[in-house]
């Protein structure tokens, strides 16, 4: 019986020691395991800090942006504005010469006005010249009505000051005498 006991003993040495050694391998895996989730969480906390960083940046850029799109937005309308600028000061300075005709500078007065009305098409402005169209609430605004029996009733007869829309907004309704 000795035998056997000491053979139990051994068997329960060597379970001790397999458990012993089981235990030692959870314990290495399971402090692994917490490194990687430490690591991981480090990097996710970077990664959080630096998507922070990314929008704070993105805010102010925008806000620059769109404070330089608010400040500068007619430069372009300016500029194109000066070429006028400067047709209608040539303009002046030629009527003013002692040789100017009333024909020359009603010639620079008109290609003055064709260069501005080129310069406000460039940018989106329209003229509204109803002349023979149906009148319409919604562009024109009637200063009087005039009897014409040889016109269609609601019709614009004669236009006073010519509207504009801008990108198809109306910004100046035309101001027109309409036929009774």
């Amino acid at each position: 019986m000795t035998k056997k006991k000491e053979q139990k003993t051994q068997d329960d040495t060597s379970n001790e020691a397999q458990e012993d050694v089981l235990d030692d391998n959870k314990n290495e895996d399971l402090a692994t395991q917490l490194l990687e989730a430490q690591q991981s969480a480090k990097d996710n906390w970077d990664k959080l800090l630096r998507s922070q960083a990314e929008m704070e940046n993105l805010k102010r850029r925008t806000s620059k942006d769109l404070e330089n799109a608010h400040k500068y937005a007619l430069d372009g309308f300016v500029k194109a504005l000066l070429e006028v600028n400067d047709s209608l000061s040539m303009g002046l300075k030629l009527a003013m010469d002692e040789n100017a005709t009333l024909e020359n500078t009603i010639e620079g007065i008109e290609l003055t006005n064709k260069v501005f009305m080129s310069t406000l098409e460039k940018f989106g402005v329209e003229a509204i010249n109803p002349v023979d169209e149906k009148f319409n609430p919604e562009l024109h605004e009637a200063v009087t009505m005039a009897p014409m029996p040889d016109k269609i009733s609601n019709t614009v007869l004669e236009v006073i000051q010519v509207g504009f829309t801008l990108n198809g907004r109306l910004v100046r309704p035309a101001l027109v005498i309409v036929v009774q």
